[in-house]
Order: structure tokens, then C-alpha cells, then sequence
């Protein structure tokens, strides 16, 4: 076996990946992480036949357990509940980018959301970590005929949520780099353009800062609220594209202050919706691009 630091190092971003997708929070999946490597630093090397199952395995079930807790939590959330976002890294290899747009998305996580902990388990380690079966049956203790079950019900439960394109990452980025200069420049006839008619934008400030109680709908309206801070604070007004979650999207700063994130997605040619993140201790970890698989 590898050195036990180093290997766990290397395997250090695809743990993350797994706690992160559970939980939609990237706080709680660095503690999950790091509870791991406790747990691994004082388990007994020579009986692990297999160390990276082993790490995703631990990894899977405490995340499980730590979605259980957060959901009792989120049960009491003010206003609409969101996933905490991540920049993420810009490798250039388009086989990465095309994974984390996927499977990464503030949408896609957001979906999660509706899946009972065991089923979202389930469904990511079959469906985005490629285990098979059998090793998802040993994870989550359960035989494989229930797991092909859960995981079956799983892709019903999300079949109608899901996010509704899969627009290559150089044509969403065309687009949202034409949307963030049309909001630099205040030209609200391109943004309006570029929302479609049935948009809808969703905003999570969770009790802290205004945000909406339920989703808006309308491209015109979501433009106007959009356009709106270039009339009353234009000079104080700065839009950063960045990669969040996979996909190019934008921070939004008033005074060099970060105000929120902004996620989206589009259909390659109009934006078709917007999930915009403002709680304050959910934009804190936003401070340098994160490796996950």
C-alpha cells in the first residue's frame, strides 16, 4: 500500500466530491473529509484490502449522517434553501468540465435535495461514481437487488426535475459572457434578449438579506431586477464571470464586497434560469477555486 498520507492526499478531491454532492454544502463536506482521515489515520492499515473503496465507503456513510442532521436543520431554513457553490478549477481538459457541468451544477444539486439520504447515496455513487452494484450494496448495507430498486426510483424522482439541456461549455460561456457585458454596460434591451420569456430565478438568502420567499418568473421581470442596481448603484457595481459549480457564471460585487453568486442555466441560446446564492455564510468559502472529482 501507498503511503497512508499521500494516498489519502491524492484521493483527497474525489472524497470531497463525494461529500460535497451529498450534502450541497462545502463546509460540511470538509468536515466530513476531515473526520474521515481521522477515522483513516487510526484504522488498521493491514486489514484494508482496498483503500480507495474503503475511503469512499467511510466517506459515503458519514456524509449520509450528516445529511440526516442537516435536513432536520433545513426543515426550519428561512426562505428557499440552496446549495452552498464552489469555484471550481478550469483544468482545460474538456472530459473534467464536461463531468463537473453535469454532475456539479448548483441545479443538479438543488434536485438532490428531493432525495431521501440512502436514494441520494445510492444514486451517486451508481450513477456519477460508476460503483458497481455490489459495492454500493456493501456502502450502504443493503443487498443489491434493493439498491438497483432505490437507485431505479431515484432516476424516476429526478427524470422530470433535472436540469432540461446539455449546452456545450463554449456556447454557455459565449452567452454568459455577453449577459455579464450587457449588465456592465447597462444595456437592458440585450438582457432582456437573452432571458427567455418563461426564466425563472430563484434566490437563497437564507433569513440574512432579502431574497425572494418563492421563485420569480417572467424574463422581463428577472431583466428589470437584474438591471436595476446600474441605476441606483452603477458605480459601485462589479460583475466577475467565474466558474461556479462547472459552469461560467458571475459574482457580484457592491464596493469590492461579494453580494452573491449567480448561477445559470441556459438552452444555448437564452438564459432559462437563474439560482442565485446571497446568504453571507454560504458565499464565505468563495475565496479560491476548488479541485473536486
Amino acid at each position: 500500500m501507498d503511503d497512508p498520507t499521500a494516498l489519502f492526499t491524492r484521493l483527497r478531491p474525489r472524497l470531497f466530491g463525494v461529500a460535497y454532492r451529498m450534502l450541497g454544502s462545502s463546509h460540511e463536506a470538509e468536515d466530513v473529509v476531515q473526520d474521515v482521515w481521522l477515522r483513516w489515520h487510526g484504522a488498521n492499515q493491514q486489514d484494508i484490502e482496498n483503500a480507495e473503496a474503503w475511503l469512499v465507503a467511510t466517506t459515503t456513510r458519514r456524509a449520509i449522517d450528516g445529511l440526516r442532521l442537516a435536513r432536520r436543520t433545513r426543515e426550519h431554513y428561512v426562505g428557499m434553501w440552496l446549495p452552498e457553490p464552489l469555484l471550481t478549477e478550469d483544468t482545460g481538459t474538456p472530459e473534467y468540465m464536461l463531468e463537473t457541468a453535469s454532475d456539479l451544477s448548483v441545479a443538479f444539486l438543488s434536485v438532490l435535495e428531493r432525495l431521501a439520504p440512502d436514494a441520494r447515496a445510492a444514486f451517486l455513487l451508481h450513477d456519477v461514481f460508476d460503483q458497481d452494484y455490489d459495492v454500493v450494496a456493501r456502502t450502504l448495507d443493503k443487498t443489491e437487488a434493493a439498491c438497483r430498486q432505490i437507485v431505479h426510483r431515484a432516476r424516476l424522482q429526478l427524470r422530470q426535475e433535472r436540469p432540461r439541456y446539455n449546452v456545450p461549455q463554449d456556447v454557455h460561456q459565449k452567452l454568459m459572457r455577453r449577459f455579464a457585458e450587457a449588465i456592465a454596460n447597462g444595456d437592458f434591451r440585450t438582457m432582456k434578449t437573452l432571458m427567455a420569456e418563461s426564466a425563472v430565478l430563484i434566490g437563497d438568502g437564507g433569513g440574512i438579506v432579502t431574497s425572494f420567499p418563492k421563485p420569480m418568473v417572467g424574463g422581463a421581470r428577472i431583466a428589470q431586477l437584474l438591471y436595476a442596481p446600474h441605476l441606483r448603484r452603477k458605480d459601485q457595481l462589479r460583475m466577475v464571470p467565474s466558474m461556479i459549480n462547472g459552469r461560467l457564471g458571475l459574482l457580484r460585487y457592491f464596493d469590492d464586497v461579494l453580494e452573491s453568486a449567480m448561477a445559470f442555466d441556459t438552452n444555448g441560446e437564452q438564459i432559462v434560469q437563474i439560482l442565485v446564492q446571497r446568504n453571507p455564510h454560504k458565499l464565505q468559502g468563495l475565496n479560491q477555486p476548488t479541485l473536486i472529482q
